[in-house]
């Protein structure tokens, strides 16, 4: 049937308008798409991009070469050397299992280690690169890099780890580091990033513990461009690490080393310490360990050993160990007494052999008693019931004020661990600590280093060294850190009349120069090198009345653990005082027999700056002397430092 004109007009309009609403729709939706694309390649461009060179750039941190640590003279007592190692992050590697049993044929891993591997990728997160071997050789470094395309996470590296060239000698002074723990990080509370690189190491004792935020350093960043299956394939930016501080420590590797071995075979610690400025020139304590065991990884074997010996090798004696100073204690009661007006030089005690207070007698060291006694002859030859006549007239209080004055019954700050504070005993710290009065018979035994009174080496050598010089010497450590020395006060003067301090200076000389001496057979030949000293011996058992009345058991005839310590201090050379010695030897017995040939000795060595020769020493002893030293595990020579501080390439960094 044919349209009509009407119809056909009808049916373009028609189509018109849905061809217009059609185009519209098209060009809106081409608008959109268009802005759309605007916005994603214009607008957001930038982040498209971030989120595009993520995928393909890991941002890793770059461990700081630890700062070094020296002896006073530039010989290396800690440093870094290279660490070849595999390190592999659980989030590249795929299937972790497969990858470590391919690893374990390249470097023959044993089980333990593989489990070991596994244990810690499962606690890490899975970005962080975990440490599956390490100390590895260079042929299995090699073996392992060229299969780096088969083994996908996997990444060999050559790091750092720290060395104790001298071994045994530093570790109660230098300590040594340990891997970071859970423990150690919830006892610090310490979050720096550094700390969660593969196998760092931190400060775990001593002075690499305390001084630990000078030797570590800041940890560098490197950018890595990395294909698809996680292999690095080239270094796109770096920005090194900083290296940590540089230490220079006061003591004296030479002397240190010397210290020790004139103490191997006891359990025993010494201090030497500089008169003139307070530096600790050594702090020995024997038996000791080798620190480098706890960088690589003690064995269970080498730690039970450690734990179990009688001797305590872990134990630093010469600054932890606190002991009843015996009859060195004497010279601060001395002092006490004069400075107080409470005796004169000149004034006699006398010594029957013992001194009844009530109903309680307190025996003086000779059975039969020494006679008349002043004060240069009391501390010559060690009399202690004119120390228990003293006591009574100064009292508790003015003997504890002086003993702090000269640096016992406090803590002294080194960067070292344990530093035991000491006591000098009041009426109040008793009635505090036991809820009981003080009695006369804590004054008598405190007068002569017993009862409650205890001393660390340290202690005593601070007060030998204030003894010495009438200054009041602060000990110190630390001599410069990065080439610029330690600022120090100047030391203030002790505040105690010249004249008494020399009157203790006299009785300390007849302790070693005089032949009724308790020290007399530990004296020098040659009055350059005249030493002043003072022996004690500090009991560990209580001795019974019926044993006094059969007569009292010889140390020797006692099991080792029941016998008395023996102790020394002294200073030389004696008209120019430039050293201060302390030593304990746990039950040796006299300090007359034990204890004061080792402080004569070590402040031979210190004067001489070598093996001191035979001449020093009396005729008789020589032979002795020289055999004593050809045995000894010292130095063939002391080690020569480069007279500068190493750079860092030469320690591996």
């Amino acid at each position: 049937m044919k349209r009509t004109q009407r119809e056909i007009e009808e049916s373009v309009r028609t189509i018109t308008r849905r061809s217009l609403i059609v185009g519209g729709l098209f060009i809106g939706t081409g608008g959109v798409l268009a802005g759309r694309m605007r916005y994603l390649q214009v607008e957001r461009a930038d982040d498209f991009r971030l989120l595009a060179e993520e995928n393909r750039i890991n941002l890793r941190l770059l461990p700081p070469a630890r700062g070094l640590i020296f002896d006073r003279r530039g010989v290396l007592l800690a440093g870094n050397e290279q660490n070849y190692r595999i390190t592999i992050v659980r989030e590249d590697a795929g299937d972790v299992d497969a990858v470590l049993d391919e690893v374990a044929r390249l470097v023959n891993l044993d089980l333990v280690s593989l489990e070991r591997a596994r244990e810690e990728i499962r606690r890490r997160p899975s970005f962080v690169p975990v440490t599956i071997a390490d100390r590895l050789s260079w042929e299995e470094l090699s073996a392992v890099a060229v299969n780096a395309p088969a083994l996908p996470g996997v990444n060999p590296e050559v790091g750092l780890s720290r060395v104790y060239p001298l071994g045994a000698d530093f570790a109660h002074v230098v300590g040594y580091v340990g891997p970071v723990s859970d423990w150690y990080l919830e006892q610090t509370g310490d979050t720096d990033p550094v700390l969660q690189i593969p196998d760092f190491q931190v400060g775990r004792y001593n002075v690499e513990d305390k001084a630990e935020g000078m030797l570590r350093g800041s940890a560098g960043t490197s950018r890595v461009e990395v294909n698809a299956s996680g292999r690095v394939m080239r270094e796109l930016d770096r920005d090194p690490a900083t290296p940590g501080s540089d230490v220079q420590l006061t003591v004296d590797a030479g002397l240190q080393n010397y210290v020790e071995a004139r103490m191997h075979g006891e359990s025993a610690g010494a201090v030497i310490m500089d008169c003139t400025n307070g530096d600790v020139l050594a702090v020995a304590s024997a038996p000791t360990f080798d620190p480098n065991l706890f960088v690589r990884g003690i064995s269970t074997t080498q730690w039970t050993g450690l734990n179990e010996d009688p001797y305590r090798p872990l134990a630093n004696k010469a600054t932890q160990g606190l002991y009843p100073p015996g009859s060195t204690y004497k010279m601060v009661v001395a002092l006490a007494a004069l400075e107080g007006g409470f005796i004169t030089p000149d004034e006699t005690v006398a010594c029957p052999g013992h001194m009844e207070i009530g109903n309680r007698r307190f025996h003086c060291w000779r059975r039969g008693g020494h006679g008349r006694m002043n004060l240069i002859e009391s501390l010559s030859q060690s009399c202690d019931v004119y120390y228990y006549e003293l006591a009574q007239r100064v009292g508790i209080e003015n003997i504890s004020a002086m003993a702090r004055r000269l640096g016992c019954g406090i803590r002294h700050d080194l960067p070292m661990s344990g530093i035991a504070e000491g006591l000098a005993p009041t009426m109040e710290w008793k009635r505090r600590r036991f809820e009981q009065d003080w009695v006369v018979g804590d004054t008598l035994n405190a007068s002569i280093g017993q009862g409650f009174v205890l001393s660390s080496p340290l202690h005593l050598a601070v007060m030998t060294a204030r003894l010495a010089s009438g200054k009041t010497l602060i000990p110190n450590l630390i001599r410069s850190v990065d080439g610029v020395p330690e600022a120090r006060p100047d030391p203030e003067d002790l505040g105690v009349d010249p004249e008494h301090l020399a009157l203790i200076h006299q009785g300390m000389w007849r302790v070693n120069n005089h032949s009724r001496g308790t020290a007399y057979r530990s004296r020098t030949m040659g009055e350059e090198y005249t030493i002043a000293g003072k022996t004690g011996t500090s009991q560990v058992r209580n001795i019974t009345a019926a044993e006094r009345a059969a007569g009292v058991i010889r140390n020797e005839d006692l099991p080792w653990e029941r016998r008395d310590h023996a102790l020394y201090v002294g200073f030389a050379p004696y008209d120019n005082p430039r050293y201060a010695a302390a030593v304990i030897v746990e039950h040796g017995g006299g300090g007359s027999v034990a204890a004061a040939p080792i402080g004569r000795d070590i402040l031979l060595r210190a004067q001489v700056g070598d093996v001191p020769p035979s001449e020093l020493y009396p005729v008789s002893q020589r032979r002795g002397i020289e055999e004593m030293h050809r045995t000894l595990p010292i130095f063939e020579a002391p080690p020569q430092p480069s007279g500068r501080t190493p750079g860092r390439e030469e320690q591996g960094a």
